[in-house]
């Protein structure tokens, strides 16, 4: 009897925990650094994974990095090949909490977390992250700024003029109960 109580015990908890995380595979993330008069710097990913555990505002993102697609060939290959270095960091995580996070009420929250990325960790303390609620469905959309230095990304001199310093990074995300 003891086991049996322990047993669905355990499977309560566990349902219920599980009850309370949202997941999408299907995420978007994006940055952009173009400069202009130059060519436009700019590339999306639409395969991103996400998990909000709304208990707590527990928030976690992982995405490939040769998965972000540019509008020029050339450009995606010096970005995995040269920069990202894809093959030796293939992928980019942030790992963080929504302050404050209340699964009832859909408004602007601020993101702390640390996202990884080329090998770097990078902190954040106040990004921007509207949540909403909808069809049993949470969506979170945000913005916010980094450079390439942050990330011991070095751009060469040849292209630097090209390139933004400051590069805004996007993301939003359509999660659903897992």
């Amino acid at each position: 009897m003891k086991k049996l109580t322990l047993l669905l015990s355990f499977i309560l908890t566990t349902t219920f925990l599980q009850a309370q995380k949202y997941y999408t595979k299907e995420g978007f993330v994006g940055f952009e650094a173009s400069v202009p008069s130059f060519e436009e710097v700019k590339a999306k990913n639409n395969s991103a994974t996400a998990i909000l555990n709304t208990e707590n505002g527990e928030f976690a993102a992982l995405v490939f990095v040769n998965g972000f697609r540019f509008k020029n060939a050339l450009m995606e290959e010096h970005f995995n090949e040269n920069y990202a270095e894809s093959s030796k960091y293939p992928k980019a995580t942030f790992k963080g909490n929504i302050s404050n996070f209340s699964p009832e009420e859909d408004k602007n929250y601020s993101l702390k977390g640390s996202l990884t990325f080329h090998g770097e960790t990078k902190e954040f303390n106040n990004v921007p992250v509207q949540v909403t609620y909808r069809d049993g469905k949470y969506f979170l959309k945000g913005k916010f700024m980094t450079k390439a230095s942050d990330f011991n990304i070095d751009i060469p001199s040849v292209v630097k003029s090209k390139i933004a310093e400051d590069i805004e990074v996007g993301f939003s995300f359509e999660l659903e109960k897992k």
